[in-house]
């Protein structure tokens, strides 16, 4: 049995050893090693292998001038978003992924989000129950892009303090509008009276650019009464005409005593510098 054994052995290595097989095994595992080494030079080449390029900062670039720039590297660029952002111009990138000077291949894809020219229109919260408190009610407006902010103080004994009284949006009255669905594009400033506790004197409304009929509601909401009215002769509709000044001038952290008058100065055209003009 050794010897059959012996034998077959001799009977493959003389096999194995002879040039013609031998040859061609050598052939076999030469081209075996060749397929090997140009498959992972393919594979290299193709997936960039371990090679990067940083991403450019384009946070404050116009898209048309970011995307000329990104092409030159060999970047695709998408835009991903729009927002509406108040004093930007229309089409500036204000956020880039993947973010600035990170490490990607050649030929990512950036998207950005940019700014638009148009803003959006927003709904205004709803206004009652326990959604009349001031502070509360000017969270909800800053996380809708809107301004807030305080223009008079009602001395009432029944409300709480910084209860909402009124709302003004471009110098017109829209507190009772607000429960219908009142919308207002996003950024805008929304004005508020609010109460507050029983005092001697209180602080001079800021009337212009508002019509005689909200300040005239601003005023008596702040404890003051409306003195003089003096119109332009253009004035046709006194309720819509324009406040384009005021006696006393409102001045920041300037008070009146309680009761006292305001006189105001009318024009029926927005005056220049006012919102919206």
């Amino acid at each position: 049995m050794w010897e059959k054994v012996r034998r077959l052995g001799i009977e493959i290595y003389c096999f194995f050893t002879t040039p013609f097989v031998l040859k061609n095994c050598l052939g076999i595992l030469g081209l075996g090693a060749g397929l090997f080494v140009m498959t992972f030079w393919w594979m290299k080449c193709y997936t960039n292998h371990g090679e990067s390029i940083q991403v450019p900062n384009f946070i404050g670039m116009n898209i048309r001038e970011a995307g000329q720039k990104a092409l030159a590297r060999d970047f695709r660029v998408e835009i991903s978003d729009s927002i509406y952002k108040t004093g930007r111009p229309p089409g500036q990138i204000i956020m880039q992924d993947p973010s600035p000077e990170s490490r990607v291949k050649e030929g990512r894809t950036l998207y950005f989000t940019i700014t638009k020219s148009n803003p959006d229109i927003v709904k205004l919260p709803a206004i009652g129950g326990n959604n009349d408190d001031y502070l509360l009610y000017s969270r909800q407006c800053t996380r809708l892009g809107l301004n807030p902010r305080i223009i008079g103080r009602l001395a009432d004994p029944k409300l709480e303090s910084n209860t909402i009284v009124a709302v003004l949006y471009r110098g017109d009255t829209i507190t009772q509008k607000i429960n219908r669905g009142f919308r207002v594009e996003m950024g805008s400033t929304i004005d508020f009276v609010v109460s507050e506790q029983v005092q001697l004197t209180v602080g001079i409304p800021d009337c212009i650019c508002m019509t005689y009929d909200a300040a005239r509601f601003l005023i008596t909401a702040s404890n003051l009464s409306v003195g003089s009215v003096i119109k332009d002769a253009n004035v046709n509709d006194e309720d819509a005409a324009y406040v384009w000044r005021q006696t006393p001038k409102f001045t920041e952290g300037a008070t009146m005593r309680v009761g006292e008058q305001i006189d105001l100065y009318l024009t029926q055209e927005l005056p220049k510098g006012c919102e919206g003009n």
